[in-house]
């Protein structure tokens, strides 16, 4: 595993003992990572286009990231990292998710049908 793959467990593990009282709040600082988008989709030889369509973003948005008029946040941050981190993994659940059958509307409330 990658340095910055275990920087993100271990910090996973940190936030899952702060939200369990486990941890003393003064004893932590948000830290939020920084991403460079661009590297990420060199990294992987991939145009703007591909990048987009491949993992869901706009083609817009993408490049307003690289050319560091906007910068991701909270989600969007996360996931790109774990594109960066495991870019396999997450095409393999895009990919189960997309040949995954639509969720079923709750039935809570409605009328039982009669067989």
């Amino acid at each position: 595993m990658t340095a910055m793959g275990e920087k993100l467990l271990r910090s996973m593990g940190e936030a899952v003992a702060y939200a369990k009282g486990e941890a003393r709040p003064e004893d932590y600082r948000v830290h939020a990572v920084s991403v460079d988008v661009r590297e990420i989709r060199k990294k992987l030889k991939m145009t703007q286009k591909r990048f987009a369509q491949e993992f869901g973003f706009s083609l817009d948005t993408l490049r307003h990231w690289e050319q560091h008029r906007r910068t991701p946040e909270g989600p969007a941050r996360a996931y790109l990292l774990v594109i960066s981190q495991n870019p396999e993994a997450v095409r393999a659940a895009l990919q189960s998710a997309a040949q995954s059958p639509p969720p079923t509307p709750s039935s809570k409330g409605a009328p039982v049908a009669n067989a």
